[in-house]
């Protein structure tokens, strides 16, 4: 007679959660979701930030790459990178690319994730003399693309280095 009682303690102790156990486990889930929340809001932005500044380096390493082709030879007006045609400056002997499709292309800077600018335009950003700007897609028409971008400047006299200047922060991106 001892064992039917045994058994039918265990199975009232095994009745489960109760609704106000329950009810705290949803509170405590809500508030730590509510605190990550902010967190995990503008990690587009710092994307962004750091996918330009993938992009400054591509296009400053394709710009050595070339300028060292040319140093050894300044004779040839163009070189060829990934099957890009890079083309220098042929009225200032500079060896850097021009601010053209081939020099982005040779970096791997495509419009499937970049829209390029050479020319000034509504949400543009201010072009420097003879180069481009790059914007990611995610922000190009947009006024966020004024202060989300990668601007790339050729330089203008012998003896002198390009210009690749990164505008861009989380909050602005």
């Amino acid at each position: 007679m001892n064992k039917p009682a045994m058994t039918r303690m265990r199975k009232q102790a095994q009745a489960g959660f109760t609704l106000i156990e329950l009810i705290v486990v949803i509170v405590i889930l809500g508030i730590l979701a509510a605190t990550a929340l902010p967190k995990f809001s503008n990690l587009g932005g710092d994307a962004r930030v750091a996918s330009l500044n993938a992009v400054r380096g591509a296009l400053a390493s394709t710009a050595a790459t070339a300028h060292g082709q040319w140093l050894i030879n300044p004779a040839v007006p163009n070189a060829v990178f990934e099957g890009f045609t890079i083309t220098f400056n042929p009225t200032v002997a500079t060896g850097y690319p021009l601010a053209d499709d081939g020099f982005l292309g040779a970096a791997g800077i495509t419009n499937a994730d970049y829209t390029r600018y050479f020319a000034a335009g509504d949400n543009v950003p201010v072009i420097p003399a003879n180069g481009f700007v790059v914007v990611p897609n995610s922000v190009a028409g947009t006024a966020r693309a004024l202060t989300c971008f990668v601007s790339y400047t050729p330089p203008t006299a012998v003896n002198t280095q390009p210009l690749f200047t990164v505008t861009a922060t989380a909050a602005g991106c």
